[in-house]
């Protein structure tokens, strides 16, 4: 992390300025965030940087390859498979540990990944007010690719709406008013004119969808999803009540859902490289490692870090019932890089890659981070502490 940047941003914090930061950064939204926000953005070296850039590169490889559906076809649980899939995801997310490997240097290690959407409207907000609040210089950026403000919107518009009107693409979740990530919906329909909407806002006529717009019908053309399946999970009788979003609909996806199960823990195993941690099939393991304490466990079908076994007893794996849907992967140890007032902070780094339809491969546009003391990245596991949470990095231009 840039030691220069970040002297200069704790020698001039306050906990009032902080407290002003939070208050301008609710103001004007149609829904406060409902999750906590660090007291400081990172701040990238431009080695640091390169190396990340170099790691999602690599990554991006594998999904380019021709037969990556073929290899990840069992990604898809039947019950969750969704008609009418295209050829490409229109959201990569990679989420980098910032780590030090076994000569000292700091590296960023693989830690999950998505093909699903990630905060891509909140995250040019939250900058804006880092900036506005803590007089970030100029010649710091959220941005990969030389992308400005207003390149980045007309690449997330070319991405979402594509050619359509933009009241003819909706953002659809399950309660979209109540989700932890409301702000971002809300955010990014002012940026872009996406409606947002919930799943029991759908009407059918035939295989077409429609939505109330003015007080009148509204073709679908696109719906930008942000929903994820596994939190209906626990309402088997869900697409009794809305629409099944599941049938071959007249409607195009940003993304395909099918795409969240083939961009996942399950991609790990396929993966090679420098900044990967060695990950396996629970099912192909030949024979178990020595060293348990340094694995992890991690069940292919969840998200959010639920389910994970981080300190593995003997017996866990054995009382496994489907090792299919389970791997085994390299533990990896975060350093805390971060300078707080009162000591270091874990810090991980989300990469997040636009793929409009056209384009012959995604583009790496901004990015997200999180901040954390506990266990775990995660809000869930950092409830009680400061200097924690979601934030933004900066780079130089």
């Amino acid at each position: 992390m840039n030691p220069s940047a970040r002297k200069t941003y704790n020698e001039n914090f306050t906990e009032e300025k902080y407290a002003d930061f939070l208050v301008d950064l609710n103001t004007d939204l149609k829904n406060p965030v409902k999750f906590r926000i660090a007291e400081t953005p990172v701040f990238l070296t431009d080695d640091f940087k390169d190396k990340l850039v170099q790691a999602g590169n690599e990554i991006i490889a594998t999904i380019l390859k021709p037969d990556f559906k073929e290899l990840s076809e069992r990604a898809i649980p039947d019950k969750w498979r969704v008609a009418n899939e295209n050829d490409h995801p229109h959201f990569i997310t990679l989420d980098f540990g910032v780590c030090k490997d076994e000569t000292g240097k700091i590296v960023p290690k693989l830690i999950e990944m998505q093909g699903f959407p990630s905060l891509y409207g909140f995250q040019v907000h939250l900058a804006e007010n880092y900036r506005h609040t803590f007089n970030i210089h100029g010649n710091q950026t959220i941005y990969f690719n030389d992308l400005s403000k207003c390149s980045y919107l007309d690449l997330l518009k070319r991405t979402i709406i594509g050619p359509y009107q933009p009241n003819e693409v909706v953002l659809i979740d399950i309660d979209a008013p109540n989700q932890k990530t409301a702000a971002d919906f809300y955010i990014t329909e002012g940026y872009i004119g996406t409606p947002v909407i919930s799943l029991a806002d759908l009407i059918q006529k035939g295989n077409q969808l429609f939505y109330m717009h003015e007080g009148e019908k509204k073709r679908i053309r696109r719906m930008y999803n942000r929903l994820i399946f596994d939190e209906i999970e626990s309402d088997p009788d869900i697409f009794t009540k809305v629409v099944d979003i599941r049938q071959p609909l007249d409607v195009e996806w940003i993304t395909h859902p099918n795409w969240f199960y083939r961009i996942s823990k399950f991609t790990l195993p396929f993966l090679e490289g420098d900044y990967i941690p060695k990950t396996q099939f629970l099912h192909e393991l030949k024979e178990m490692p020595h060293d348990l304490e340094s694995y992890v466990l991690k069940p292919l079908f969840s998200f959010a870090g639920q389910g994970v076994i981080i300190d593995i007893m003997d017996d866990d794996i054995e009382k496994i019932k489907d090792p299919e849907n389970w791997i085994l992967q390299e533990k990896v140890s975060y350093e805390p890089v971060l300078q707080a007032p009162d000591g270091g902070v874990k810090v991980e780094i989300r990469l997040l890659y636009l793929w409009p339809d056209g384009d012959a491969a995604p583009t790496l546009a901004i990015n997200l981070a999180r901040l954390s003391r506990g266990k775990m990245i995660g809000v869930r596991y950092n409830k009680d502490f400061d200097w924690v949470g979601g934030t933004v990095a900066f780079m130089h231009k």
